[in-house]
């Protein structure tokens, strides 16, 4: 990111422009602000910026990447006419949450929801129609149930299985809601 042109920049937009109309694209993202990068902090503010008037002019929802900066951002997109909001993998801090909530945004979360408090504490407090699940990776994960196994897919029903446990619903209620959720979400209907 550090050495993005302004062409580059340009480049990718027209390229979301272009997809939009020729392949029906559903969504921009992942966009957002990452803590470890303040040295391009000014230049994240930029393309974030960007990508959400783009989301705003093309009416697509976004999903944004927020890791140390969930609190400014749960601030940023109301400012925006954005219709739907999505927060990837949302941890912290839990006090933002209630304000994402607020404000209409989803928040995903995907197989730290199985052995992580944290995440655990976010999904309890969630509403489950605001919820989706994922898988984020290519990461590889070192705790149990998924020591030593790369993010797929296939982890899914093992998430869905612990949202279930953390909101004491069954399995099929919590798949059917996620199912609804992402199809509205995204404007798509699985079959």
């Amino acid at each position: 990111m550090d050495a993005l042109s302004e062409d580059e920049l340009q480049q990718t937009s027209e390229l979301i422009l272009k997809e939009r109309q020729n392949s029906g694209l559903v969504a921009i993202g992942e966009i957002g602000l990452d803590h470890r990068y303040k040295s391009i902090w000014e230049k994240q503010l930029k393309v974030f910026d960007k990508m959400l008037k783009l989301g705003e002019k093309l009416g697509l929802p976004v999903i944004i990447h927020s890791r140390g900066t969930t609190a400014q951002i749960v601030e940023m997109p109301p400012s925006y006419n954005l219709k739907k909001v999505l927060l990837h993998w949302f941890s912290n801090p839990i006090s933002a949450l209630a304000k994402a909530v607020e404000n209409g945004y989803c928040i995903s979360e995907g197989a730290p929801t199985a052995y992580s408090n944290g995440i655990r504490d976010v999904v309890k407090r969630v509403p489950l129609t605001n919820l989706l699940t994922e898988t984020d990776g290519p990461v590889r994960f070192f705790k149990p149930p998924f020591e030593g196994k790369r993010t797929t897919p296939a982890l899914i029903p093992t998430v869905v299985k612990a949202i279930a446990e953390i909101k004491k619903a069954d399995v099929e209620t919590v798949a059917e809601q996620v199912i609804k959720n992402f199809e509205s979400f995204f404007t798509v209907k699985l079959n």
